[in-house]
């Protein structure tokens, strides 16, 4: 660590240089905290050409948040300006377009520099960048996000079809689709939202379900002028944000997923079921549709208008597996071959990237890549043992997927300052977990886990491990508050003085 120190008030602080690693809602998020705090040696490296993390990255047709729109925004910059109660790609990329420009961040983005190496070495990350770039820092935030490693179908034959093929995360606009055979492949909520967009605009489309999901009814009607013009005053705002009510929600959902008795895992069963039951005429296509498996276990789709899409006289649902993709198309394993234009891959991501694949030694030449031989895990999802001064923001065995993002990455970021500021002190070099405490928070989360919906539901989705336990937070909203208020200092390694 450098050993120069400055007076701020009445504390003295060290200078430290802090490198962050993506420039996606988490990586704007801590840039912006780390200027707030008065730490001005920051630089966010960010390996494609602009910030935007997931909402740069999928662009395809009918790209919608499920974390309604007013919610869907930092703390310190709501923004009255969506267009909608479920917010469209777009206007969320956008949206962190002009965060990134009001609090002056881009004088410290590289664009275009991928990291491939960080090891620690005398108490500093020394990183390496595919560009051949190297540098070094006291501090290093992992904001690299969660989903961003496309996952492609291990189908037989896919590099042999004449027409476009491409993962939902790569779409590529050049390819015209009005009055084409489009194939859909995959129905989670990717696949969903672009079969609503395109089934008007395609001759036909199909959608390969290969296994039915719940869907949850959601009114996504366009807010109007007036509506818009209100929520400039900041009180309609929060009026329209209704906390109290939207934290209940939150509740309700994530107790739905630790208690399938739960009283909100009634309700939203019952919502799915009504909305299968009355929205799908026909009885073979609704039968088709009917999952075997409980809401929940799966993320849950929200959609306004699938089922309806669904029954268009251009859509056509295909349950047949698919034996492997041709020149001309794709055939299924009844031998049937579907002639197309375009496959859309719809088939989702390695949830278990995070950093990779960069490799990161940790002290001593601990690799990450070995502590994660058996699936990722980090102490309350920011912190390794044997990996100092590096921290993660919507890291391993966090509460993606069942509480609002940007929630979750600023209580994050929170806690993550308290072990900030004992650097920054001068009290500490060197700070992470024990190991002692990653092995008992992972013991106790594996065990909780074991007795959600996720793990009992009936289904294999990506919140498991490679184990088969739920990888995922598996506790109330209220217990992450609890526990991002503050560290437990006795869980954590502190090492040498300044």
């Amino acid at each position: 660590m450098t050993e120069d120190v400055r007076v701020e008030g009445d504390m003295a602080r060290k200078q430290i240089r802090v490198v962050v690693l993506g420039a996606g809602m988490a990586g704007i998020l801590a840039g912006i905290k780390l200027r707030e705090a008065g730490i001005d040696d920051v630089t966010i490296y960010e390996k494609a050409d602009r910030i935007g993390g997931t909402w740069r990255e999928n662009t395809y047709p009918g790209l919608t948040c499920d974390t309604p729109s007013h919610h869907y925004t930092y703390s310190f910059a709501r923004n009255p300006d969506w267009s909608r109660y479920l917010p469209p790609g777009w206007e969320i990329q956008q949206y962190f377009e002009q965060v990134t420009e009001q609090y002056g961040l881009y004088d410290c983005i590289r664009f275009n520099e991928e990291a491939v190496r960080a090891e620690f070495l005398d108490s500093r990350w020394q990183l390496t960048f595919k560009s051949g770039l190297q540098d070094s820092a006291d501090l290093l935030i992992a904001a690299t996000g969660v989903l961003h490693v496309p996952k492609m179908p291990a189908i037989p034959g896919i590099s042999d079809f004449e027409g476009a093929i491409f993962h939902s995360a790569r779409w590529d606009h050049s390819v015209p689709l009005d009055g084409k055979k489009i194939a859909v492949v995959g129905n989670g909520s990717t696949g969903v939202q672009i079969v609503s967009a395109l089934v008007e605009r395609a001759s036909l489309l199909e959608h390969y379900q290969r296994t039915p999901q719940w869907i949850m009814p959601v009114d996504n009607t366009p807010y109007t002028a007036q509506q818009r013009a209100a929520f400039q005053d900041p009180e309609v705002l929060e009026a329209e944000m209704d906390f109290e009510n939207f934290n209940h929600a939150v509740d309700i959902y994530t107790q739905a997923i630790i208690d399938e008795h739960s009283e909100g895992a009634t309700f939203m069963a019952a919502e799915c079921l009504k909305n299968l039951e009355q929205s799908v005429a026909d009885p073979e296509l609704r039968e088709k549709l009917r999952p075997d498996h409980k809401p929940l276990c799966y993320r849950l789709v929200w959609s306004p208008d699938f089922y309806k899409a669904i029954q268009h006289p251009h859509a056509a649902l295909v349950t047949e597996g698919i034996e492997r993709i041709e020149a001309a198309g794709i055939r299924t394993c009844d031998g049937v071959l579907h002639e197309l234009d375009v496959i859309a891959l719809a088939t989702g991501f390695h949830a278990d990237a995070f950093m990779r694949p960069m490799k990161i030694i940790g002290r001593n030449g601990v690799d990450l890549d070995d502590v994660w031989a058996d699936s990722p895990k980090a102490y309350l999802a920011v912190s390794l043992p044997d990996f100092p001064n590096f921290f993660m923001l919507n890291g391993p065995n966090g509460p993606v997927g069942n509480f609002p993002l940007i929630a979750i990455a600023e209580q994050q970021w929170r806690y993550i300052y308290q072990l900030v500021a004992k650097l920054r002190s001068g009290e500490v070099d060197e700070i992470s977990c024990t190991h002692q405490a990653m092995e008992r928070f992972e013991e106790e989360r594996g065990a909780a886990a074991k007795k959600t919906v996720w793990y009992n539901g009936g289904c294999h989705s990506w919140y498991l491990n490679a184990q088969g336990v739920p990888a995922s937070w598996p506790w109330t909203y209220s217990r992450f508050l609890d526990e991002m208020k503050a560290p437990n200092w006795e869980d954590f390694e502190c090492v040498g003085k300044a």
